[in-house]
């Protein structure tokens, strides 16, 4: 049983067979904790999504985008019977230390995935420490505890920055999610909402679009201002809007009005009285208009193929 920081991790295995993960956050919204890890292969990485949906019972849903892995987890203790090639790698517990604001993962494999456990992935960025209980290699098993920060998933749609004959909304909140990430702040991602193409107030494409963070608690209210503060500076538009979503998951009727907005019309009354209803935040940056899709963006943030789909 060692505890090792990253650089620690580094100067004590060399070896040619630790490939270390680029990257790996945790956001948790309470006994809920999603986690990002961003794997050193792209689709070779399958095979590890794969056996962790198989082998764990903590893990409620899981995706993958390239080497980006996103797994929705309960907070708990399940130890896996691990089996070669069957039941190979999972993770056996999830725990939150509200205290010290982390988040402590152990994940247990055999051969390749132990030493995946916790020498790759504790030498990623965004790694504060691993307990490496078990070293793995070979025909053994591996198992650690990988301990994160204690993020808070942030999601801020965003509409109606762009005029007829300039601008565009999606790389404008595309630069503005890159500005914060310089500035210190965790841009995750950045999903284009394909909005009702018949609607009038459109300037072209009629879309809106969702950008997710991984933030601190106490820098939540930092970085709306300051998204605010930028949108004020560059939006061409007299009508920008954006809507905030706090917390993992996304309520029923949020991803109903979203579908609504993608198949017809939509007014700003409707999106008005809903999110008070769901208590999110709608704030008119220059105008109101873009109440209607950014509250709209925030319904299929975390479906990409869903949301880039047109109905006619």
């Amino acid at each position: 049983m060692a505890i090792l920081k990253p650089e620690e991790l580094k100067e004590k295995f060399d070896d040619p067979w630790i490939a270390p993960y680029e990257k790996v956050i945790t956001m948790a919204d309470g006994d809920i904790v999603e986690l990002i890890e961003y794997h050193p292969c792209p689709s070779g990485s399958n095979w590890l999504l794969y056996q962790y949906q198989h082998s764990s019972e903590l893990i409620i849903d899981a995706k993958r985008d390239g080497n980006k892995h996103t797994y929705l987890c309960k907070v708990g203790k399940k130890p896996i019977d691990l089996k070669a090639s069957i039941n190979a790698a999972g993770i056996e517990e999830v725990a939150i230390d509200e205290e010290a604001k982390e988040v402590k993962v152990t994940h247990g494999g055999l051969a390749g995935a132990g030493v995946g456990a916790g020498m790759c992935r504790g030498m990623g960025e965004g790694v504060k420490y691993v307990d490496v209980l078990e070293v793995g290699g070979g025909s053994k098993e591996g198992k650690a505890t990988v301990v994160t920060p204690k993020y808070e998933k942030l999601v801020i749609g965003i509409d109606d920055t762009d005029v007829k004959d300039a601008g565009a909304t999606w790389t404008m909140a595309h630069n503005i999610g890159l500005q914060l990430k310089e500035e210190g702040f965790e841009y995750l991602d950045h999903i284009i909402v394909q909005l009702f193409p018949h609607n009038p107030h459109k300037t072209q494409n009629c879309v809106s679009i969702a950008l997710t963070f991984a933030v601190m608690a106490e820098d939540k209210e930092r970085l709306i201002n300051r998204l605010i503060e930028i949108l004020e500076h560059d939006t061409l538009s007299d009508k920008t809007a954006i809507a905030i979503l706090e917390g993992i998951g996304i309520p029923p009727k949020l991803r109903e009005y979203a579908m609504a907005t993608k198949t017809g019309m939509m007014d700003v009354e409707t999106a008005e009285k809903l999110a008070e209803e769901l208590d999110i935040p709608l704030i008119a940056v220059t105008g109101d208009q873009g109440k209607v899709g950014a509250l709209a963006a925030l319904g299929l943030h975390d479906d990409v193929d869903e949301a880039v789909k047109v109905y006619y």
